[in-house]
């Protein structure tokens, strides 16, 4: 059974399997201590279950189907360690399971776009690591877990090389100790950029939330809950002076800034990034550890996000855009919040220096900005007076009067520029994004004008890249300015059809 993007083949055919140094290898089993790691994961479980169980009504059945359950769950795991096995082609990756039903997935090793190396607690107390294998736009191509660190390490490096003419018999083998250039760390004074953030911002609620439900319902199989008591427990709540209900807000806002640096912390602690074996390898996490590894080679951009509160501190966020790589929005990440000179500046060493200035668009830009932030809340209070709802009506005019700031700044970042080998766009205003593309990434353009665009004399130019999205345009920009843009990055395309035709 194979799995798309794999390949199968015949056995006969199977070339020698080969190691980091070039030496010959069979198939390989993943680190014995694997099957502690999951055993762990279900005891915690499972005691958690019995813990209750005991509580509740003491030692009863139900406490030793527990016990059984983690019996089963052991020789699972080990069946599981026992029956799957990997091998490293000269060409490709084999992963080899008979559990129940034998299934084969081969990888090539020539479609590895990039390897991910984690580690949760459990792996790093025990020295072991998971290694995801990303071989196309779909992602998760294989997984092995867990191996060592050396063998993680190792298996990095070799599903990332490039096969290469054939060494001399007395080459030297490769070294393992690779030299790694550090290219930008996160400094701990940055992570006080996490409530800039809206995802970091709203982190705390989820967790909350999450927290809550979980307690209740942990209650209500106790039978802790009743309908009796949470009436009670609500008149409680009703009757607590003002000032302790103030009190408690104010506490739960000041508390929710403190815990986006608190997450933040433990999602990119250390965050690290070097350039080794020619690969871009970012490091980060406190309690997860991971190392997700970039061929340098299939870059082909970067993006710059950030949103009005960052800009207001000069932060920005740094991604890198790569020829098919599976979750691109995480996975490429390269810098999730600093300066924003810094990132410019590791941007600058990952494909280049970002091309600046950017030239503004022209001013029948600015109206139509305008008017697509104006028209729907106004629209939205239009209705609302056709149906007899002037209250509702006066907050769609609030929103309209609030939208016109909204759409001038969506114009003044309106921009694009070039410099003879990248170019760069920009748009957005709540999300802002700045694109930095090479110009040998460019497979193609797309001119888009509307009924209104063409009133204006306005065109969207798209430019498409074989890498991240496929398309990242140039909004409302003059359609001179577009043609003449498309023509100055790749003119073998685009002149030929301006030329006037010869007589």
């Amino acid at each position: 059974m194979s799995v798309p993007g794999s390949v199968e083949r015949p056995e006969a055919d199977t070339p020698p399997a080969v190691t980091g140094t070039g030496r010959r290898a069979g198939p390989q089993r993943l680190h014995p201590l694997t099957f502690v790691v999951g055993a762990v994961r279900e005891l915690a479980a499972l005691l958690a279950a019995g813990a209750t169980t005991l509580l509740v009504g003491g030692v009863s059945t139900a406490f030793y189907f527990t016990l059984i359950g983690l019996a089963i769950g052991l020789v699972f795991h080990v069946a599981k360690w026992r029956m799957f096995t990997y091998t490293v082609h000269e060409d490709r990756i084999e992963l080899r399971r008979a559990l129940i039903g034998r299934s084969v997935k081969t990888v090539p090793r020539d479609r590895v776009r990039g390897v991910d190396v984690s580690a949760t607690l459990p792996h790093r107390l025990l020295r072991l690591a998971i290694v995801r294998i990303d071989a196309g736009s779909d992602g998760g191509e294989g997984e092995l877990n867990a191996v060592s660190r050396q063998e993680a390490e190792r298996l990095r490096r070799l599903l990332l090389a490039r096969p290469a003419a054939p060494r001399p018999a007395r080459a030297e083998p490769a070294r393992a100790d690779a030299p790694r250039r550090v290219l930008a760390r996160v400094r701990p004074a940055w992570y006080l950029y996490a409530p800039f953030s809206g995802a970091y911002l709203l982190t705390p609620f989820a967790l909350a939330g999450s927290l809550l439900g979980t307690l209740y319902n942990l209650g209500d199989d106790l039978g802790l809950i009743t309908r009796e008591r949470v009436a009670e427990l609500g008149h409680e709540v009703v009757g607590l002076p003002t000032v302790v209900v103030v009190a408690v807000a104010l506490g739960f806002l000041a508390a929710v800034p403190v815990m986006s640096v608190i997450v933040f912390a433990l999602f990119n602690w250390d965050f690290t990034v070097v350039a080794r074996d020619g690969s871009i390898v970012a490091e980060r996490g406190l309690v997860t550890r991971r190392s997700v590894s970039l061929e340098r080679r299939r870059i082909r951009g970067v993006e710059l996000a950030d949103n009005p509160f960052e800009r207001i501190a000069r932060v920005t966020r740094l991604g890198a855009l790569i020829t098919g790589l599976g979750d691109a929005a995480h996975r490429g990440r390269l810098l999730p919040a600093a300066p924003r000179r810094h990132a410019a500046a590791l941007a600058a060493r990952v494909l280049g220096p970002v091309p600046a200035p950017l030239v503004p668009h022209p001013r029948a830009a600015r109206s139509r900005r305008v008017v697509r932030a104006v028209a729907p809340p106004l629209a939205f209070a239009a209705l609302a007076a056709a149906a007899g709802q002037p209250w509702v009506a006066y907050g769609g005019l609030a929103l309209a009067a609030l939208a016109v700031p909204l759409g001038l700044d969506r114009y003044r970042q309106l921009g694009h520029a070039t410099d003879g080998v990248r170019l760069s766009v920009r748009s957005g205003s709540l999300r802002r994004r700045q694109v930095v593309v090479e110009h040998r990434a460019v497979i193609g353009w797309r001119m888009r004008r509307t009924l209104f665009q063409r009133r204006l004399g306005l065109a969207t130019l798209t430019v498409a890249v074989g890498a991240g999205e496929g398309g990242y345009a140039a909004v409302d920009m003059a359609e001179r300015d577009a043609v003449a843009f498309a023509a100055e990055i790749t003119p073998d395309w685009v002149v030929p059809f301006l030329a006037p035709p010869e007589p």
